[in-house]
């Protein structure tokens, strides 16, 4: 690649329109909390792994996974073959986890909304019993900025900007183990609570062009995650005999069943029923099938610690491991993604006594215990069960959300980048999310990566054919028209999510590059400045503004937006070719010079730019 004169328009991420962060109701129905049992560990080691379904594991029934370090730990610990996500969505399952309490209880309905800071977390509690305390992360749902931090003493949530300057939405397993082996070398003479997270098995799966089966690269990405359990359950070492160890999935993933691809939309058992592996001291090799929740993780294991009751919507299930049968109990799950993200109708589930009732426009009630793949609707022949179970669900949430106290833009653009969101389109009456699964289908395969080509373009007209004004659709079709060289048809879709309001600089960076192929710098430089008060110093668009200032005559106010884009990445390659052109043009040849020579310290020795930069190196000195 050459540093040539055209900018460098780089998608920093796909996003859509802004959405609604809505805060939550608290939900007051919470279960009797467990006695705290004689400690039998010191230390607890939660491992999460986002998006794995329990039945592609082998200790789970799979005979083609290659999870042999799970499976050993299952067949070591308690394997919960019918546990349950509060709901299909990582960052409302995960604060699930580490408070115990159900969404409506800690706030967080829907990745990006922060979790109520009074609501005590099991790192708050036991960073107070003198635990030392961390997590590490993989993946931008779980930011510090949405709370989940509380307690922590260190949290490992920094992701790598590449040399673009694109600031990564998740990172390698293996660079989040790396961390928390680090951590763990020089915390292994203390109490400690460590929390990894890994996002591999999250689309996209792997290589989408290298033709192998969806399936088969889900399962390899399965397959990396374990890998690098047993790596962290090696850095244990002599830790690992009094550590409580936990590995459960925050939500599964949908592959068709229900007309659902990916997660998110619907609360089906598809997406909310995950793996839960418990081994450690004083946990006896077994298989419990007794319905259980996420939310019960964090009472189990604190009691567990021999910590006093903890305060939860979940219980200690203590009893259970040990021996017990279980009580009769009610379990809740929702998804508010169809309302945030579309506008439809949000979804809400109560499990008990064998069957689960879907609070939705059209009911949905299944008999679990014997139609597991909730493939018959129940209701129409037991109104009267399925009316007990509505007052169960209503006692948890209202199907209604509170106005947020504020907005993160960023935050909202980068979820939208991991196909999170694709804009709030409200609408009265909200529609059943059921009644728009093919529209919501089509959407799940442009973002997860797997279309690409002719196909991708195929599916996107589709969804524009359905919905005109559908942010991502046209974002995305934008960026395949002007990949295929069709500038002058993608500009009227960039056109269209920026009016939509877009929280991301996307749609403006495809119209400025669409402006600068045809040499409007100046257009192209508006647009730009648009761009970067949407998404304030960004250094991709911090970058382009400068190139194009520079190229389109006004080299002198060139130079602030690179520099302070190279404040940002200093590996921002491109950039700095520009800073120093800059510097050139209006006479400063001592610091084109500087800037030069920097830029080939940093090269690296086969790079084939280095010689253009000799060469502008040699004409300015």
């Amino acid at each position: 690649m050459r540093f040539e004169r055209s900018i460098l328009f780089l998608v920093t991420r796909v996003c859509v329109a802004a959405l609604l962060l809505l805060a939550a109701s608290a939900c007051s129905d919470r279960e009797t909390p467990g006695v705290a049992h004689t400690p039998a560990a010191s230390s607890f080691l939660l491992v999460t792994v986002d998006t794995m379904r329990a039945d592609r594991i082998g200790a789970y029934g799979d005979g083609s996974a290659r999870t042999p370090v799970m499976d050993a730990l299952a067949a070591r610990g308690a394997r919960f073959t019918n546990a349950f996500a509060v709901a299909p969505i990582t960052l409302p399952s995960h604060a699930s986890m580490l408070t115990g309490r159900y969404p409506p209880g800690h706030g967080a309905r829907h990745n990006g909304m922060r979790i109520d800071p009074d609501i005590p977390t099991m790192a708050e509690v036991l960073a107070g019993r003198v635990f030392a305390t961390a997590a590490f992360v993989g993946a931008f749902p779980l930011d510090r900025r949405f709370g989940l931090n509380k307690g922590f003493q260190t949290y490992g949530d920094r992701l790598p900007r590449a040399a673009d300057g694109r600031l990564a939405n998740e990172r390698p397993g293996a660079d989040v183990i790396d961390e928390a082996l680090a951590w763990l070398d020089q915390h292994h003479d203390q109490r400690f609570f460590l929390w990894v997270h890994l996002f591999e098995p999250h689309a996209p799966y792997g290589d989408a062009r290298s033709g192998r089966s969806v399936a088969e690269r889900y399962g390899d990405e399965i397959a990396e995650s374990d890998r690098q359990i047993g790596r962290l359950l090696a850095g244990l070492r002599q830790a690992e005999a009094s550590t409580l160890i936990a590995v459960a999935s925050d939500h599964g993933e949908a592959f068709g069943e229900h007309g659902e691809i990916a997660h998110s939309i619907f609360v089906y058992d598809t997406t909310l029923r995950v793996p839960w592996i418990l081994a450690g001291p004083g946990i006896s090799p077994q298989v419990i099938g007794a319905p259980v929740s996420l939310a019960d993780l964090a009472p189990t294991v604190m009691a567990r610690l021999g910590s006093n009751a903890f305060d939860a919507d979940g219980v200690d299930l203590g009893g259970v491991l040990d021996g017990r049968p279980a009580a009769e109990r009610t379990l809740y799950a929702e998804s508010f993604a169809p309302l945030l993200d579309f506008g439809w109708s949000p979804l809400r589930a109560v499990r008990a006594g064998g069957w689960k009732y879907i609070a939705a426009p059209t009911p949905e009630l299944y008999h679990v215990a014997e139609d597991g793949a909730e493939i018959r609707n129940a209701l129409p022949d037991a109104r009267e069960r399925a009316a007990a179970l509505a007052a169960q669900v209503a006692r948890y949430s209202s199907d209604q959300l509170a106005a947020p106290k504020r907005e993160d833009p960023e935050a909202r653009a980068r979820l939208h980048a991991l196909g999170y969101a694709s804009g709030n389109r409200t609408g009265t009456p909200r529609p059943d999310p059921k009644d728009r699964r093919a529209q919501a289908a089509r959407i799940a395969q442009v973002t997860s990566g797997e279309l690409h080509g002719a196909a991708l373009e195929r599916q996107l007209r589709e969804i524009l054919a359905e919905e005109s004004g559908n942010p991502l659709a046209n974002l995305r079709l934008g960026y395949v028209l002007v990949e295929s060289g069709r500038c002058a048809e993608a500009v009227s879709h960039f056109r269209m999510v920026i009016a939509a309001k877009s929280p991301s600089a996307d749609p403006y960076l495809g119209l400025a590059a669409c402006q600068a192929g045809r040499n409007d710098f100046r257009g192209a430089a508006e647009t730009l400045r648009a761009a970067d008060a949407v998404e304030p110093d960004n250094p991709v668009v911090l970058a382009n503004l400068g190139l194009m200032l520079s190229d389109g005559g006004t080299p002198g106010d060139a130079i602030d937006p690179l520099q302070r884009a190279l404040s940002t990445v200093p590996d921002l390659h491109q950039a700095r070719f520009g800073l120093a052109v800059a510097f050139g043009r209006t006479g400063r040849r001592a610091e084109a010079a500087e800037q030069a020579q920097e830029l080939l310290r940093r090269l690296p020795a086969d790079a084939p730019q280095r010689g253009e930069v000799q060469r502008l190196l040699a004409a300015v000195k």
